[in-house]
């Protein structure tokens, strides 16, 4: 994916996001979202903390982490979860439309970032966010080059393959599932088991 199509699918998931963030109440932000050890605010707080990480900010959290990528990400999404509610949403406002990436990541990871997170906050509530196939597979592709970086393990054993877009991944059993579904997958997350066939099902983590 183009650069230029990649930053304009994360800015229309951040505008997206920040609009769903916005309607929420006090109990849907203190909420714990999918990743562990987070809440709903917490993750908010995160997904606009990507284009502020530039290399004073990004060297900062990683000394408080330890310089271990999972801690140095759950600290400073705890850190900056701490915010008040109008201060991360007028975040939203200031940043959204930012083309700075975390670095060493590249401009697909700010895209993979907004598109798991969002489904990381809406899950947990009962809601629903659709993504766009095309994003979703830049993403996994993206999550699939980081994913010993940030310490998620890797998927063995197992075909996926996206029933919505052209985009496969892997040898062995055949797990077939909408792209947003394998790319939470890529991630290290549990993909609806509803939306999810094939014989390599049992061999993946499933909600």
């Amino acid at each position: 994916m183009d650069v230029d199509t990649a930053w304009g699918h994360t800015h229309e998931q951040r505008r997206s996001l920040a609009d769903l963030l916005a309607g929420l109440d006090d109990t849907a932000w203190a909420t714990p979202s999918v990743c562990p050890g987070w809440t709903v605010r917490d993750v908010a707080a995160h997904v606009i903390s990507v284009p502020q990480m530039t290399w004073g900010p990004f060297l900062r959290a990683c000394v408080r982490g330890g310089f271990w990528v999972p801690r140095v990400g759950l600290l400073e999404g705890r850190r900056r979860g701490r915010a008040e509610i109008p201060a991360i949403l007028e975040q939203y406002e200031t940043y959204d439309g930012s083309r700075v990436s975390t670095p060493f990541t590249g401009h697909l990871e700010p895209l993979m970032d907004v598109l798991v997170h969002v489904q990381d906050i809406v899950r947990p509530l009962g809601l629903h966010r659709d993504a766009p196939p095309e994003a979703s597979a830049a993403a996994a592709d993206t999550a699939l080059r980081l994913g010993l970086f940030f310490g998620r393990p890797r998927l063995g054993g197992v075909r996926m393959v996206a029933i919505d877009v052209p985009w496969s991944h892997g040898q062995g059993a055949e797990v077939r599932a909408p792209m947003l579904e394998l790319l939470l997958l890529c991630t290290g997350r549990a993909a609806d088991g509803a939306l999810v066939e094939g014989d390599g099902r049992s061999l993946v983590r499933l909600a």
